[in-house]
């Protein structure tokens, strides 16, 4: 979902060639129902730990099972003032549906929706669209975007989800327009944090079985009209390592400058694999600067390897050498440079010296507890 969907390019065999270059600009959808990144509710029903068939996943669901007809007439038969974004798996469009009943309404009126409408082409993403109705079909949380229902219907693969009204964190970052404002410092922390917990609560394992996302980057960070964070975009996600295993082995398939290296390099997915992502993402929040930018001066174009001399050093100064100049200096120094050492500790080259999840949620909330952060 989003101002863009998915243009990653995957690849059957673990090969980077499977990797997309950048982030696309992600739209966002539902009625905000603005749930506070600090709300501790959350559910899920049990998430099986084996593949299951088609027809598993969408029997056991908790969805709502559209027609063709009803999206099309919610999204005003798919007109280009309706499209949100597009992407590789597709085209957004923002409908609008009737609370109770979930029938199309009247442009203006009920629920807001965004309706992602997948390309008719290609197995992969019939396999994606079915990974998003398997986890969010099961899976509840404040930072989790709500999938409202899908559309199986002779070629036709859709799905509905809530409205998110401020799109994507990738917008609010590097999107110059007058739409979108510099994000002040406490709103970033917000932010990160919300998308903390909505990665810390996949790798809990409270749905049965621990979510690897396997694609953590801005473009899948949406925000509501509060600006609280959901993860979006759960194609690529994959159950974790069972019993005694280490690691779940798959392609890799992804996004470019986000990828933990030890994933790369063997296609061993773990949950350190997303905390490495979101050290990456914390990074683009601190900078203002892109995961990979080619516009940036030569030997500048890969965020992490500019910015760790700057995390490394030991000068006081070095992190104020590389904040987004956007904020104007209005940020904390002390919680910047807290933030600057997580965000360090996330990138960690081995992925057992990097904290889980759990433990950077702790560390942000302590962060924003403090009086100067």
């Amino acid at each position: 979902m989003g101002n863009c969907l998915g243009t990653k390019v995957k690849a059957e065999s673990p090969s980077p060639a499977a990797f997309s270059s950048g982030g696309e600009s992600q739209y966002s959808s539902s009625k905000a129902n603005d749930s506070s990144v600090s709300s501790s509710k959350v559910s899920a029903s049990s998430l099986p730990s084996t593949p299951r068939s088609e027809d598993d996943i969408l029997s056991s669901s908790n969805l709502k099972s559209f027609t063709f007809h009803d999206l099309r007439t919610a999204t005003r038969n798919f007109r280009p003032d309706s499209m949100l974004g597009e992407g590789g798996f597709g085209s957004v469009f923002k409908g609008w549906i009737d609370e109770i009943t979930l029938a199309a309404a009247k442009p203006g009126t009920g629920l807001v929706i965004a309706v992602k409408k997948l390309k008719q082409e290609g197995f992969q993403g019939h396999r994606e669209w079915l990974a998003e109705v398997n986890y969010l079909g099961h899976l509840s949380h404040p930072n989790l975007v709500k999938l409202l229902g899908y559309c199986l219907e002779d070629e036709q693969r859709l799905l509905a989800y809530e409205f998110m009204p401020r799109g994507s964190l990738e917008n609010h970052l590097f999107r110059r327009s007058s739409y979108y404002q510099p994000l002040p410092w406490n709103i970033r922390m917000m932010i990160a944090l919300g998308a903390a917990k909505g990665l810390a609560f996949l790798h809990s394992g409270k749905g049965k079985a621990k979510v690897i996302y396997r694609d953590f980057k801005t473009s899948n960070v949406l925000l509501d009209s509060n600006y609280n964070a959901k993860l979006s975009d759960f194609g690529l996600a994959k159950d974790g390592p069972i019993g005694d295993k280490s690691h779940v082995s798959t392609r890799i398939m992804g996004t470019y400058g986000y990828a933990a290296p030890e994933y790369l390099s063997t296609g061993h997915l773990t949950s350190r694999s997303d905390v490495y992502s979101f050290g990456v993402v914390l990074l683009e929040l601190l900078t203002g600067r892109r995961a990979i930018d080619r516009n940036q001066p030569s030997g500048q174009h890969y965020l992490v390897e500019w910015a760790k001399p700057y995390l490394t050093s030991k000068s006081k100064r070095s992190t104020t050498n590389m904040m987004d100049p956007r904020l104007e200096g209005q940020y904390p120094a002390t919680g910047a440079q807290k933030t600057a050492a997580l965000a360090l500790q996330c990138l960690s080259m081995e992925a057992k010296d990097r904290p889980t999840m759990d433990q950077v949620v702790t560390a942000l909330e302590q962060l924003q507890d403090a009086k100067d952060g």
